[in-house]
């Protein structure tokens, strides 16, 4: 055996470390290399590499000044390191061909013959025994055991159970020792082996579910899982058609857009028809009509629709000749119809002075207490009118000094819809004083009494003015 001196060694997971000041060092330094990296916690000897993202063996002989004191020598491990006795090894540290021990010769008085020594090329002796060496068995560090060739054989103490680690790590062996790690998905926390929860680092873009040593990453709908089996791209859905009218594709889902005239359904994706007629009735001015996705109005007989789609316009029978009027009437339109009038009949004792003025002479004596003239008049009027309106104004033609002129309805005016306002001394306007309904035709007779006191003369004209008030207040 080689002197060893007075070194004393400690023995942790299969390795000699120096009981000196110096261990003390070493294992200070070997906790300061067990720090997490991105989570991860590295064994005594180890420290971790962020950029292979594992841990590495620590070379404790270049980074702990003078790990080892005096004549020893310090040879890494991987995960610790060795003093070895210079004189034990006179050449770096090779396991499998450990350094041989010098060959132990007998004592030459012990009466063997000389004949033992071999013969030397001159004819002399060597000074040398001739009989075999003995070889003796290799010493062998802790963590070898002696092969039956003389070296040394590294022991597997994964393979043999005589490792330190807990239930929970995992013995992975190493030249001249073995070390204790954890599997893919465990960490190192405590000395017990503990699962990585990797959904807390954000290992998935979307939903994680961790699961003992590993995870799984799944999308939100409206997603689907990339190769990468991490992150997740939106699905187009407007590819599979799922709307009646337009698909506007969205980041994870999408959106259904109807044409004009129709709106989307409950279901999100089809689309009803739109009534257009149930917003409002001042849509169209006479009746709308709900048409798939559009509306249309319509006007009652005697008009049209009008340009702008809702209104509704006259249709004047006298000028487009479509009439039942013939060539002895004339033909007389108003809004939504038309009349045909007679010819101007003059009674008895009136006659005829125009095509619409019948006169009664004052020469006459049946014409004494009548009007002297009555004209006739025609005007329509829409139903429904707002009131007060100024419908038709009257005045005198011929004037007369010192005559003064009354003006007033005669009759026609049962129900009080209208008055006369007098404007000045020769003339006057009819009022619609209240609404009034069609269809009707109102006969009214507008009189116009003429007063001279200086020649004591009274006398009146008539217009007979009819009116025919529409249907529809348009």
């Amino acid at each position: 055996m080689f002197p060893l001196r007075e070194t004393m060694f400690l023995e942790i997971r299969g390795f000699r470390f120096c009981s000196c000041a110096r261990m003390l060092a070493a294992l200070v330094f070997i906790l300061l290399c067990i720090r997490p990296g991105h989570g991860q916690t590295c064994t005594e000897g180890f420290a971790y590499d962020r950029r292979a993202r594992q841990c590495i063996d620590v070379d404790e002989c270049r980074t702990l000044p003078d790990a080892c004191r005096g004549d020893m020598r310090c040879v890494n491990q991987n995960g610790g390191y060795l003093c070895i006795p210079r004189t034990l090894y006179n050449q770096p540290y090779r396991p499998e061909i450990p350094a041989q021990p010098e060959p132990a010769y007998p004592d030459q008085s012990a009466g063997f013959p000389e004949t033992y020594l071999p013969a030397l090329p001159g004819g002399g002796r060597s000074q040398e025994p001739s009989y075999p060496r003995v070889r003796n068995t290799a010493q062998c560090i802790l963590g070898y055991t002696p092969a039956e060739d003389g070296t040394c054989d590294d022991i597997d103490e994964c393979e043999t159970n005589s490792h330190h680690c807990n239930p929970t790590q995992v013995c992975i062996n190493t030249a001249g020792g073995y070390t204790c790690s954890c599997t893919e998905g465990y960490w190192l926390i405590g000395g017990q082996c503990q699962d990585i929860d990797e959904c807390r680092y954000g290992y998935c873009q979307q939903l994680c579910a961790n699961v003992p040593g590993s995870y799984s990453c799944s999308c939100n709908p409206g997603f689907i899982l990339n190769p990468d089996s991490r992150t997740c791209q939106d699905v187009d859905e407007c590819e599979d058609e799922p709307c009646t009218h337009g698909c506007f594709n969205t980041y994870g889902s999408f959106m259904c857009n109807c044409d004009e005239g129709f709106e989307l359904a409950a279901d999100g994706t089809s689309c009803i028809d739109l009534d257009e007629c149930s917003f409002s009735e001042f849509l169209c001015q006479h009746s709308c009509v709900n048409t798939p996705g559009s509306f249309s109005c319509i006007c009652p007989l005697g008009y049209y629709v009008f340009e702008d789609g809702r209104s509704c316009e006259d249709i004047n029978e006298c000028d487009t000749g479509n009439n039942t009027c013939t060539t002895a009437q004339v033909c007389f339109n108003f809004q939504g119809g038309h009349t045909c009038l007679d010819p101007l009949q003059c009674h008895s004792p009136y006659v005829e002075v125009s095509d619409n003025q019948c006169m009664c002479s004052a020469e006459n004596p049946a014409c004494r207490d009548k009007p002297f003239t009555i004209l006739y008049r025609h005007m329509d009027l829409s139903s429904g009118r707002s009131v007060p309106a100024d419908i038709f104004q009257m005045q005198a033609t011929t004037r007369y000094p010192g005559a003064f002129y009354i003006f007033q309805i005669k009759t026609g005016n049962e129900g009080r819809e209208f008055y006369m306002r007098q404007t000045s001394n020769v003339s006057a306007t009819l009022v619609l004083s209240r609404p009034i309904k069609g269809p009707r035709e109102v006969v009214l007779d507008l009189e116009m009494v003429t007063v001279n006191n200086v020649i004591n003369f009274r006398g009146s004209s008539i217009i007979r003015l009819t009116i025919f008030v529409s249907e529809h207040p348009f």
